[in-house]
């Protein structure tokens, strides 16, 4: 390929893009926000905002979840953390934000050692649906098989399998591996599935029958994956493969539309906007919304790779505290910065250059121009 640059003479590698290396280009015309359509659909469910919560303890409580589903987004819990293992969880989460940095980690992998516990999924999904909002909860591959039948017996609308990559094909020597298929096939909620960086991955996941593909690995704010595994998939490129892979797949399969959403690197408003650029229908927020006065991290920021029981691959990251949950989204913003009103900036961004819903967005002309964010 033309992108191929040598980095030895036995290994070639293509020049691959973050949303830091590249923006969008006004178009001919302009528009009044007000004019501006931000909602999406995926399955049955309608959303006003193309926001979804990554199911991170230090994001998402059952009370975050409803809040952001009143505000029009989705809020995903995570049914692996903190809130299905301990029935009061909110003195350990303080716990977890004060602790000195050299404890962190293993003070964090003795917490998260305590078991999950069916009853309590059962009920934090109960009360996310007692809100009347849509409910969603995310297990990591390797606990689907197990706790999966408790979940949709629970009542999701939307089932998430989040890990740091998930493939249609996991191999393993020891475990009856998840058949995603089969699995997603015999479901009767929509499956959003990820993450996957590749053309070639997430083609397979969307033949899996995944109502969605998260995109990204080691994005996040909270991953050491890079410095870790040597992993990391640049998101403006990621994102763009996949949005190729579901092209293809929508003409392969007769129509079928798989949404892809971006999962990692998006922690202000202008990266928003690029990920729709580079073909997302919505982006999941971390570190974004980790920042709100409501959130459960108290200005602190850590995935499940943080707590890791064998080889941790994230760490608990001050991400601060930047306004409620309501300026986050909608402002008034007090920075310049891009950490308030991100549904604002989003909109703006479309009036500005003349795009008047996130299909259109997609289309928006990009350029490559590096800088470095303060």
């Amino acid at each position: 390929m033309s992108n191929e640059i040598e980095i030895g003479r036995g290994k070639r590698g293509r020049r691959a893009y973050s949303f830091d290396d590249i923006a969008v280009v006004p178009s001919r015309r302009t528009r009044d926000p007000k004019d501006v359509s931000v909602g999406w659909q995926i399955d049955a469910y309608h959303f006003e905002l193309p926001i979804m919560a990554a199911p991170m303890d230090s994001v998402m409580s059952p009370a975050t979840a409803v809040a952001l589903g009143r505000a029009g987004g989705l809020g995903v819990l995570d049914l692996e953390g903190l809130w299905t293992r301990y029935e009061s969880p909110e003195p350990l989460l303080a716990e977890i934000a004060a602790l000195p940095a050299a404890d962190a980690t293993r003070r964090m992998q003795e917490i998260y050692a305590e078991p999950i516990k069916p009853e309590l999924i059962t009920e934090r999904l109960r009360e996310v649906r007692a809100a009347g909002v849509a409910v969603a909860g995310a297990l990591s591959p390797q606990r689907t098989q197990e706790h999966y039948k408790t979940v949709v017996d629970a009542g999701v609308d939307l089932f998430v399998i989040r890990g740091t990559t998930v493939s249609a094909e996991h191999v393993s020597t020891d475990a009856e591996p998840l058949n995603l298929k089969r699995f997603i096939y015999e479901l009767d909620v929509p499956v959003v599935v990820g993450g996957a960086s590749t053309y070639t991955a997430a083609l397979h996941l969307m033949r899996t029958g995944a109502a969605g593909v998260l995109v990204g690995f080691g994005g996040g704010a909270a991953h050491t994956t890079r410095v870790s595994l040597g992993i990391h998939a640049p998101m403006a490129t990621a994102v763009s493969d996949v949005a190729a892979a579901r092209r293809d797949y929508l003409d392969e399969s007769g129509g079928r539309y798989v949404h892809v959403i971006a999962d990692g690197g998006v922690g202000r408003s202008g990266d928003i906007v690029k990920a729709i650029a580079c073909g997302a229908d919505a982006v999941m927020l971390g570190a974004a919304l980790a920042r709100a006065t409501e959130a459960p991290g108290g200005g602190w920021h850590w995935g499940s790779e943080a707590h890791h029981a064998v080889l941790p691959r994230g760490e608990r990251v001050e991400v601060g505290v930047a306004g409620t949950l309501e300026e986050i989204l909608f402002g008034p913003g007090r920075t310049a910065d891009g950490t308030t009103n991100l549904v604002g900036a989003l909109k703006r961004a479309m009036a500005t250059t003349g795009y008047s819903d996130l299909k259109e967005l997609q289309r928006i002309e990009v350029v490559v121009s590096p800088y470095q964010p303060r």
